[in-house]
């Protein structure tokens, strides 16, 4: 009786995970079958065309690419150091008293919809950008190519920002629980050879901690690369490839977001189909690349110990 209740629990879970498997191969599949016109009309020139114009039927993808890209990792140069800083605070060194409000805080930002930080990014950091910080980028910076150009407040820095700010509670939490599985022993054992408090979270906790960082790190920017409503509210929507920050730009889920319900062709359609499968491949391609990650500092963590 046992057995056979035993079997019939382990057919149900296989079933649960080969659903999973099944839903990717259908998406996957329903995407290529929609892009097929794009592809067909346009090959490669789909992927490294710059122009994008429904009315004339030009569609490149490259810029929404670009836009993508640099847009998700601007977010996470703002947000790592910043999330890791608070995960550390949160686990290491703050006071009982405060470590839960504070934790409770972090996690309650990524229950705010992304249209709220859309609007918080358009009618507050948008003006704040456009009348301070570009100005004294430009002013300090301007050398670089990355803060050139006139400060229009929203564009890429923009939209930056605002995923830094989604993106923050998930990095946070994930590293906060990582760091607190860390074994005491740890900690303990640098202690005892003298080692400061912040030698003993530098060179026996984050290291223990690595490949849980790296895979919260990249929790991250799978959020970063997918956003839509916020990233479409400020960053101005222009499909083209700019150096600098301060100008204007476009990602994929943003032209998605702005032109599907207005897809007045089969064409055109197919193009955003088309960018969907891209955007598909990027997130998968990024998720392959993160466990392959976490895989190899895991193997050599576990060699090191050895």
């Amino acid at each position: 009786m046992n057995k056979g209740r035993d079997t019939f629990f382990l057919q149900i879970t296989r079933l649960a995970a080969l659903s999973i498997v099944f839903i990717i191969i259908v998406m996957a599949h329903e995407l290529f079958r929609g892009s097929e016109l794009a592809f067909s009309r346009f090959g490669l020139g789909f992927l490294t065309g710059s122009e994008w114009d429904p009315v004339h039927g030009k569609f490149g993808s490259w810029p929404l690419i670009y836009g993508t890209l640099v847009s998700s990792l601007v977010a996470l140069a703002l947000a790592v150091p910043l999330s890791l800083g608070v995960a550390i605070f949160l686990a290491e060194l703050a006071p009982p008293w405060l470590r839960e409000p504070l934790s409770f805080l972090v996690e309650l930002l990524a229950a705010i919809p992304s249209v709220v930080y859309g609007l918080w990014g358009l009618f507050v950091l948008v003006p704040w950008l456009r009348d301070v910080v570009q100005p004294l980028l430009g002013k300090t910076l301007g050398f670089l190519p990355l803060f050139q150009g006139p400060p229009l407040g929203v564009g890429m820095l923009a939209a930056g920002m605002v995923l830094a700010i989604m993106i923050l509670p998930i990095i946070t939490a994930v590293s906060r629980e990582v760091l607190l599985a860390v074994p005491q022993s740890q900690r303990e054992a640098m202690l005892a050879l003298g080692a400061t408090r912040w030698e003993t979270i530098r060179r026996a906790v984050l290291p223990y901690g690595r490949s849980g960082i790296i895979g919260a790190i990249i929790l991250g920017l799978g959020r970063a690369l997918g956003e839509t409503m916020a990233v479409t509210m400020v960053i101005g929507n222009r499909p083209q490839v700019s150096a600098s920050l301060f100008d204007l730009g476009q990602t994929i889920a943003s032209v998605i977001a702005n032109e599907f319900s207005e897809g007045f062709d089969e064409l055109h359609l197919s193009a955003l189909i088309a960018s969907a499968l891209l955007l598909f491949i990027i997130t998968f391609s990024v998720n392959i690349i993160a466990r392959l990650l976490v895989w190899k500092v895991s193997i050599s963590q576990g060699v090191s110990r050895d």
